[in-house]
């Protein structure tokens, strides 16, 4: 997702999004390490996913 899209989502949507995208990089690992993941590039997009998530989420409760 974009950060303008990610933006308007309230502070409890980010962080459950948060959760899900950790779990998904958790399993997206555990792929890649038993050689069953052909899309490496979806782990690089999941990390960049919750870096943006916890960009906002830092924003918003210091607001």
């Amino acid at each position: 997702m974009k950060m303008k899209e990610l933006a308007n989502k309230p502070l409890k949507e980010l962080e459950a999004m948060l959760a899900d995208s950790r779990l998904k990089l958790r399993d997206l690992r555990f792929k890649d390490a038993s050689r069953q993941l052909k899309d490496v590039r979806s782990i690089r997009e999941t990390r960049q996913l919750i870096a943006r998530l916890l960009t906002l989420i830092s924003a918003q409760k210091n607001k």
